[in-house]
């Protein structure tokens, strides 16, 4: 008998949130709308259309990080392991279809970093080994506040050894239940403010200057994964030449 197979949606939509900072513009252009264009097109009166309505639209203006989307490593620099970095279209798909696991960092605060150690204490509880083109996801629980303006400002994030402690252990993509991968911005600018020290700006996305790699951010749901055993799918919109590409990453859960 086959497994039954669960799909979790890891994704938030886009829509014009209040957690947008750059808010997607969305117009709903209805079938009596269409009905006007496809009278326009086809030379046939609107009225001789089935019930004198036609097709629906959308007319959307948003940047390539709105919602959930897929990193490439051109977002982080020109260069990526000394090479050209790739763009979002130039992204293996193999990479984006693999095994999944989910880092549970729920406890740790808003702001605060992920280190190394962190992960290597959650691999141990989940009794986990991680291998190459594992997809790690990390639950802060930053999804709750999707909706809201404070959104962004939650959440904790990764750092540049965490990042790297993945890379190194050939893993190509992660992801985040939060606005950005690294720490809230407004966290990294007081830091840097008290300490002058210019490392800790995007730390974990500039990993990508010398590995290349990928990672969401914004994803949900990560709760109702388990914390292994189970297959991510995370295709990214494919936009010639961009620095990333909207996506709906899924979980699929043999049970």
């Amino acid at each position: 008998m086959a497994d039954k197979v669960r799909y979790v949606d890891l994704s938030v939509p886009i829509e014009e949130s209040e957690s947008e900072p750059m808010k997607p513009t969305i117009v709903h252009l209805d079938h009596a709308a269409g009905a006007q264009v496809m009278s326009a097109i086809f030379g046939v009166p609107a009225e001789q259309l089935p019930g004198g309505l036609g097709w629906a639209n959308d007319n959307i203006t948003l940047v390539t990080h709105a919602g959930t989307h897929l990193d490439a490593p051109w977002h982080y620099a020109p260069t990526s392991g000394g090479s050209r970095a790739m763009t979002i279209d130039e992204v293996p798909l193999e990479w984006c279809f693999s095994d999944g696991l989910v880092l549970d960092m729920r406890h740790k605060e808003d702001g605060s970093a992920i280190t190394a150690e962190d992960c290597e204490a959650e691999l141990e509880r989940i009794d986990y080994q991680v291998k190459p083109f594992d997809i790690v996801l990390v639950m802060t629980g930053t999804d709750k506040y999707w909706g809201s303006p404070e959104y962004i400002n939650h959440g904790a994030g990764m750092t540049r050894e965490s990042t790297l402690y993945f890379l190194d252990r050939g893993v190509k993509i992660m992801g985040i239940d939060a606005w950005g991968f690294d720490r809230p911005f407004v966290s990294i600018t007081e830091e840097y403010k008290t300490t002058g020290d210019a490392s800790i700006i995007w730390e974990a996305h500039y990993v990508g200057i010398d590995t290349p790699y990928c990672h969401i951010e914004k994803l949900a749901n990560l709760d109702q994964l388990p914390p292994h055993g189970f297959k991510v799918a995370c295709f990214p919109v494919k936009i010639t030449g961009a620095s990333a590409g909207w996506c709906r990453p899924v979980g699929i859960v043999s049970e």
